[in-house]
């Protein structure tokens, strides 16, 4: 990737954000406020990414367009839900007009050897949202060992997901570069058209500037897009407005 200007890579980096509130104190007024976020005077964010309950709730602010898109997680932040729980919890989202379903593995049995685990789980919801982009949480910071974040990006992308993402946000350590490097090599050795989610931890433009360089190497060039790439934060969003607009801003607090 040629050097960018720092503007230059926040006003990338916001075409590719999840803008994110999965706080647990979230409700209806933190929607309105996180769609009017989502669509600045710099250009609209990739998508939202919101708990199911307030997914009905989004579509009606933000219309039929999808200009915005609506993601929603499932089997979260546990991974510990049955999948006959997660598929009807998928089905729901759709049926409320959710575009985009992120889904957290079977992380804990992924670790102690069950893989089939994590293909039912996957194969499953894939089945369940045949239209929706799906992104694969793998957890990788729970998951720790290098070999196991291989193994599960590869379980992911064999089942059927659109994305293979880090992390709940939820956990300890979340979103790393080794992490999005093991992953990213996952996806160019599937030889599919399958796409990188970094989340949590990801706070100014400097950090996203990283991935995407890292991106790029992996991947080449030209394979950045929202359709392969996607940031899951919501501090990084004041970043990205503070450096398209000349100023500093404080770090806001995670939308996790």
């Amino acid at each position: 990737m040629e050097l960018l200007s720092p503007r230059e890579a926040a006003a990338f980096a916001l075409l590719l954000l999840d803008l994110t509130n999965l706080r647990d104190d979230c409700d209806n007024a933190a929607i309105e406020k996180l769609c009017l976020r989502a669509q600045t005077p710099n250009g609209h964010t990739a998508a939202i990414c919101i708990w199911p309950r307030f997914v009905a709730h989004a579509r009606s602010i933000l219309g039929p367009e999808h200009v915005v898109r609506i993601a929603t997680v499932v089997n979260f932040p546990s991974g510990d839900l049955p999948v006959a729980e997660v598929v009807e919890e998928t089905r729901k989202a759709v049926a409320d007009g959710a575009d985009e379903i992120d889904l957290v593995i079977p992380y804990r049995k992924l670790i102690g050897g069950d893989e089939a685990a994590v293909t039912e789980m996957v194969e499953a919801v894939r089945a369940a949202c045949p239209q929706s982009c799906l992104k694969v949480i793998l957890e990788t910071g729970e998951l720790k060992d290098a070999a196991l974040v291989r193994r599960g990006s590869e379980l992911a992308i064999e089942a059927g997901a659109d994305f293979i993402k880090t992390s709940t946000g939820k956990v300890a350590v979340n979103a790393t570069l080794e992490a999005a490097d093991i992953m990213l090599r996952a996806i160019r050795d599937s030889r599919k058209r399958v796409g990188l989610k970094p989340a949590g931890g990801i706070g100014t433009v400097a950090d996203a500037d990283l991935y995407l360089r890292l991106a790029e190497t992996v991947m080449g060039p030209n394979w950045i897009m929202p359709s392969t790439f996607r940031f899951g934060a919501s501090g990084l969003l004041d970043d990205i407005l503070a450096v398209l607009n000349g100023n500093t801003a404080p770090r806001a607090s995670t939308g996790y």
